[in-house]
């Protein structure tokens, strides 16, 4: 049974790179009549059928959006949706919102389903686990924007690709040398993991800022459920010179912070006082209330959505253009309550 023939095959007959390939097929890129004519031929002769994300891009555009976040459950995914859909419907797109569920293959499969159905271009938030797939030919002409965390542009890459995301560096900053500013020398750093790329520079940023004052660093990756985090700050607080501060990279472990302290019986800001990133409602209710750097969520969705959009209305690129990539970094706010020792 003869093989099927693939979108390489179609390249080498042609003399094209497969990117090449791939602008024929969506007709969204300019190409010239002497290589499109070669490539159509090649196609014709090797009887190529290209998949169903590769025809689809030969549709007229639907004044669609595809969104992509790992999950809804954690209220920083859903913001940044809700402001992406807002802009998105204010413009008369219809939007399409899924979850990867942080699996890059349920990533692809969501993407793949979306461009399907003819959505002009993508905002991701990019799945933790797994190598991203959102760099394969079919998804070349596909105008893309990410959230947090970049996206790596690759060669192949002919259409948009943007990320809107914060000062990560600069908001760690301000959450160590605020607790060092109270006194304190012995300052946890508690994160969920650090292979994400703003947990990296969030994490970078404590060492350097704890470098800098003379101070050492601790770090713990292992925060990411509510035992691990009782575990390490079980250890940590009955050490003879227990630490008297805590840095937390996300929202979801500072959750997992308080309730360990809680747990042990540790007051805040009493026996530890504690700062964490990313803001929540319930960290302004809590008592007493929590100390966070807060990241501008409705600003992180609008933008990227505002940077798809213009990009779906400007001209079409010329077929010799390398993709454009745009970067966008938000400012932070320490919002200063009184986990952090600091009065009303």
């Amino acid at each position: 049974m003869k093989a099927r023939a693939r979108m390489r095959d179609v390249a080498e007959l042609a003399g094209v790179g497969t990117m090449t390939v791939s602008r024929v097929i969506s007709g969204r890129v300019p190409v010239s009549d002497e290589t499109r004519a070669r490539v159509l031929a090649a196609i014709a002769s090797l009887d190529y059928q290209p998949n169903e994300v590769a025809r689809s891009l030969r549709e007229a555009r639907t004044r669609s959006i595809g969104i992509i976040v790992p999950n809804f459950y954690d209220s920083f995914f859903a913001w940044c949706a809700h402001a992406v859909s807002q802009v998105a419907q204010r413009q008369g797109y219809s939007v399409m919102v899924t979850t990867s569920s942080e699996d890059a293959a349920a990533e692809y499969r969501e993407a793949s389903l979306m461009v399907r159905r003819n959505v002009d271009g993508l905002v991701v938030i990019p799945a933790w686990f797994g190598a991203s797939q959102l760099s394969r030919p079919e998804f070349a002409a596909v105008p893309m924007v990410t959230i947090d965390r970049p996206f790596d542009l690759q060669p192949m890459d002919s259409a948009f690709r943007g990320n809107v995301t914060v000062d990560n560096a600069e908001g760690a900053r301000l959450g160590v040398e605020h607790l060092i500013s109270h006194g304190h020398r012995r300052i946890l750093y508690l994160s969920l993991s650090n292979d994400l790329f703003t947990l990296k520079v969030r994490h970078a940023s404590y060492v350097q800022s704890m470098r800098k004052a003379g101070l050492s660093p601790e770090c713990y990756f292992t925060c990411a459920t509510q035992d691990s985090t009782l575990a390490v700050l079980k250890e940590a607080m009955a050490d003879h010179s227990a630490p008297t501060a805590i840095f937390s990279s996300n929202n979801l472990v500072t959750q997992h912070a308080l309730h360990a302290l809680d747990t042990l019986k540790f007051s805040i800001p009493k026996d530890v006082a504690l700062i964490g990133f990313d803001d929540l409602k319930m960290f302004d209710i809590f008592r007493p209330p929590v100390t966070v750097v807060r990241q501008p969520l409705e600003d992180l969705g609008r933008r990227a959505a505002e940077m798809l959009l213009e990009q779906l209305h400007s001209p079409p690129r010329r077929e010799e253009s390398i993709a454009e990539v745009r970067n966008i970094v938000l400012p932070v706010k320490l919002v200063v309550r009184r986990s952090c020792g600091c009065s009303d």
